[in-house]
């Protein structure tokens, strides 16, 4: 008889590993070497049984303890595989980890599921709106139409037709499932007639063919919080497809594209709106207004001597913030760019070059320091 090997080894984790860690080698290991996914070989059973013993005993605090003072004799294993005379004791003793990894209790349920007329909610469904910059701002309501499944109102969503009810499957009895034998092992599989419902229609509904249920446009109304922006979603409960067997509807997401603007740009909850204007205003000082979305245009001043791209930055006049985001609004930002033009009058120009004189400034065509000295 060949000598044990160590648990921690057989799972491949470390001998301080979290029970979090050993759970995860060991659904690693069952997944690797399960017997369904390796019939009739006898090697990878053999580790399938000794992934289980060690798993048996690390994933229990008392003794994990005993084994680790102890060894083996601890927890009283005389030989290889004696923690499991069989896989069926496995799957019966860690039937919730399979269940994760198949999806079935046990991870080989004989029949006998309750897969039979259970409630399921209604699948969900998205929908693409396009808005406008400024109803992004302001907020908006918008009635979409959506074409969804619904429960048959002539059948209630049974399928079948009036006066009439489903009967019980004979194939699988109304389980839902049937048990197929192949080789050593019992399988659960959907039943075929019943497609896992455990009923059957005699008689269909005419109006939606023993479907339960049909397909109507919806019109809804989505309101659309001011703030909103492009890439988020609003979710609309119970306006998604029709539940089965009684079960909810789904919900219907919403997702949000925000059309782009000419004239302002979004940063946040900032609403930032770039201005050009001219020299002398730059210099200057000037007033503008501003169409911020508000009730009225604001009125913003531009200091005299504001530089080019320099930002000025009014608190609280700008996109309202979404409830999660916290309460007012993000700025109105008026970011300046100077515009210099290409052709000025000569009138103009005259004054101008008398300005650069005085201002100490030498310009193109100008009397300046050179042309003193060698003039």
């Amino acid at each position: 008889m060949s000598a044990k090997r160590d648990y921690y080894e057989i799972l491949q984790v470390a001998k301080n590993a979290s029970q979090d860690e050993i759970k995860k080698a060991y659904r690693k290991l069952a997944v690797q070497y399960h017997p369904d996914k390796n019939p009739n070989d006898k090697q990878a059973e053999d580790k399938f049984k000794e992934a289980a013993e060690a798993y048996e005993v690390l994933s229990s605090s008392e003794k994990r303890q005993r084994y680790d003072q102890f060894g083996h004799a601890g927890v009283g294993c005389a030989g290889f595989g004696s923690g499991f005379s069989n896989v069926d004791d496995i799957f019966e003793n860690f039937g919730s980890i399979f269940e994760d990894l198949f999806g079935m209790g046990g991870g080989r349920r004989r029949g006998g599921g309750s897969g039979s007329q259970r409630a399921r909610k209604g699948s969900d469904l998205r929908y693409d709106l396009q808005i406008t910059f400024k109803e992004s701002v302001q907020g908006t309501e918008r009635k979409i139409q959506i074409p969804r499944r619904v429960n048959c109102t002539s059948c209630e969503g049974t399928g079948a037709a009036k006066g009439t009810k489903p009967i019980t499957c004979p194939t699988c009895r109304g389980q839902g499932q049937v048990a197929i034998q192949q080789g050593f092992f019992t399988y659960a599989s959907t039943c075929p007639d019943c497609t896992g419902s455990g009923k059957k229609i005699t008689t269909p509904c005419s109006d939606c063919r023993g479907s339960g249920s049909q397909t109507k446009t919806s019109n809804i109304n989505v309101k659309i919080p001011a703030g909103i922006d492009s890439g988020m979603r609003l979710r609309v409960s119970g306006e998604g497809e029709g539940g089965s067997f009684g079960g909810p509807s789904g919900d219907l997401y919403v997702f949000i594209d925000v059309k782009p603007d000419s004239n302002f740009k979004r940063e946040e909850f900032d609403l930032v709106h770039p201005v050009k204007i001219g020299i002398a205003q730059a210099i200057l000082g000037t007033e503008i207004l501003v169409d911020s979305y508000e009730s009225e245009p604001r009125k913003v001043e531009i200091p005299a001597g504001i530089q080019p791209g320099q930002r000025i930055s009014i608190h609280g006049a700008g996109i309202p913030k979404l409830e999660k985001y916290g309460r007012g609004k993000g700025d109105l930002i008026i970011e300046v760019s100077v515009e210099i033009p290409t052709k000025i009058p000569k009138e103009a120009e005259d004054h101008l070059r008398a300005f650069a004189v005085k201002m100490g400034e030498h310009t193109k065509n100008s009397a300046g320091f050179f042309d003193k000295i060698f003039g």
